[in-house]
């Protein structure tokens, strides 16, 4: 399949970039598009994990405010996992425990890859990649975050089952930790005859 690019100018610039293209593309039945404008709303790709300490069962989860929530029924206070962005020259790997430090005070040792996403393809052109760690987590908890960035998150440790069933009552509603919980729900028996 092929796509042409007519034109692309900058729509916004501010914590995120908005581009807009003028773009057509082929079509499955044959023939081409109209010319169609559409908005990419971009930002460098991200990286999340999940905290995983298989000798206790529990998982690290951490709360903080979403804009993206901001018109949600459960307010914009979302159950996440630790997650960030790549910065110019950082690996995927260092990014996980970079934020595992800054947003969990936490530190990882194995990382095991999950997989890579796109959280809104329609027009929203960030990857993120998903890791569980294998972590100890008997010292986590507290609130955390750069004031910088103005984070404010506060760190959950519970049992694995108690974050399977949380997400059974629809209590978490984020994209990145729903997947990163299913695989781990999925994956229980093995990860954790991997890693004790």
């Amino acid at each position: 399949m092929k796509w042409e690019i007519s034109d692309r100018a900058l729509g916004y610039q501010g914590f995120f970039r908005l581009d807009v293209f003028r773009i057509r593309h082929a079509l499955f039945n044959g023939g081409w598009s109209p010319t169609l404008t559409r908005e990419l709303f971009r930002r460098s790709d991200g990286v999340a994990v999940l905290p995983y300490d298989p000798v206790r069962d529990r998982v690290l989860l951490i709360e903080q405010f979403r804009m993206g929530a901001i018109e949600s029924p459960q307010g914009p206070w979302l159950t996440e996992i630790i997650a960030g962005l790549i910065e110019p020259g950082e690996n995927r790997e260092a990014v996980a425990h970079r934020e595992a430090r800054e947003e969990a005070g936490c530190t990882l040792d194995a990382l095991h890859f999950i997989c890579d996403y796109y959280s809104s393809p329609g027009g929203f052109g960030e990857r993120v990649s998903i890791y569980l760690a294998r972590a100890n987590l008997d010292q986590a908890g507290g609130v955390h975050g750069l004031r910088a960035e103005g984070e404010d998150i506060r760190v959950e440790i519970i049992g694995a089952q108690t974050a399977f069933n949380k997400l059974a009552a629809h209590a978490i509603v984020s994209a990145t930790p729903i997947i990163a919980l299913q695989w781990l729900q999925l994956n229980h028996l093995y990860i954790r005859d991997l890693w004790t």
